[in-house]
């Protein structure tokens, strides 16, 4: 008969907190509860749960040591060694909640530290997750601006201020995605050459001066200040081929629903390029028109700010024009590229 004792393995904070919220549902006092206060319970307690698995799982992942020392170009061109290796603590607020990295610093004497294991996750520059940003500023752009901070702040606790840094820095890649599509070839393009222009005015916030307030307005004076913001768009796309009975029909839609899903579906736009702008100005945004259509022919509620009304209505376009998530994941590359612009090697031992 063996006797052995074998050492009792201690659970994972996860699974603690996963028995607790098991027992908790399985209670009395939960059992006398309505639904929805025992859903709002278990939200809370899963997403927890949740947080200490990744927290588990960012653990397991080691500080980032890469060696004894690093070697990095400097900014005069010279190579530098990075010797000096220190712990540190960086907290990043996910779509769980917050969690904490451990990572390694190399450091040099008047040179920004390294941190190999920042480059290895992606983290972002800021202390919110890519993925909380990206839903941050999916709710930013799909709702009146003010109501989503309002919304995004009792969900979240992210206070407008970080809303508003965080979607002016979604913004600042608008121009260099659409560019770098323009650089893609474009085949299949179909033979119709489309553009479309169009402007909203914007109230924007009142500039602060010394002058003293006037008892009233003057002659065209208008209380709230607009600026318009210019949206275009150039796409092409194959001609949709209807019978004279289906234009009709399309005029007056005297089908139901059930039977236009039936139809064939008009041809999509291709190759999009977005412009969206505040600051530009309508003629500006047209000459880029312009200029694209040229190419392709050779070829074939609140006030805002000015960088604030800048970037939602970028972000909008993108959304709008359906190229949110690839221009996402073009905006990570971008933001992870600034970030860590200076390559590093290993210095061997």
């Amino acid at each position: 008969m063996n006797n052995a004792i074998h050492p009792t393995v201690p659970a994972s904070p996860a699974l603690a907190e996963f028995t607790l919220l098991e027992s908790w549902l399985a209670s009395g006092h939960a059992a006398q509860l309505p639904l929805h206060a025992v859903e709002s319970e278990q939200h809370m307690r899963g997403r927890e749960v949740q947080r200490l698995l990744l927290q588990a799982h960012l653990d397991l992942r080691g500080h980032g040591d890469a060696g004894p020392a690093l070697s990095a170009a400097g900014p005069d061109g010279r190579t530098q060694r990075y010797t000096h290796r220190r712990l540190s603590t960086r907290t990043i607020t996910t779509i769980f909640g917050p969690v904490n990295i451990e990572r390694l610093g190399y450091s040099h004497p008047g040179a920004p530290s390294i941190y190999p294991l920042d480059q290895i996750l992606a983290l972002p520059a800021r202390s919110f997750s890519y993925e909380l940003q990206r839903r941050l500023v999916m709710l930013a752009v799909l709702n009146p601006f003010q109501e989503s901070a309002a919304t995004i702040a009792t969900l979240t606790g992210v206070p407008k201020r970080s809303l508003e840094a965080v979607v002016r820095d979604a913004a600042q890649d608008f121009d260099a995605f659409y560019q770098q599509q323009q650089r893609v070839s474009e085949p299949g393009s179909g033979p119709i050459l489309v553009a479309a222009i169009d402007c909203k005015g914007i109230p924007m916030v009142k500039q602060k001066t010394n002058a003293p307030a006037s008892p009233r307005l003057t002659k065209g004076q208008k209380a709230n200040r607009k600026r318009m913001a210019t949206v275009a768009v150039v796409f092409t796309r194959q001609p949709w081929v209807r019978t004279p009975e289906q234009v009709i029909e399309s005029l007056f839609r005297s089908r139901t629903k059930e039977e236009s899903a039936l139809l064939p579906a008009p041809p999509r736009p291709e190759n999009k390029r977005v412009w969206a702008s505040l600051t530009k100005g309508k003629a500006a945004v047209t000459d880029e028109v312009a200029a694209e259509m040229q190419r392709r022919m050779e070829r074939s509620g609140m006030r805002w700010t000015e960088s604030m009304a800048e970037a939602v209505v970028k972000l909008r376009a993108v959304y709008l024009s359906g190229d949110f998530d690839q221009y996402w994941l073009f905006h990570i590359r971008q933001e992870q590229s600034r970030l860590h612009a200076t390559p590093w090697t290993v210095v061997p031992k």
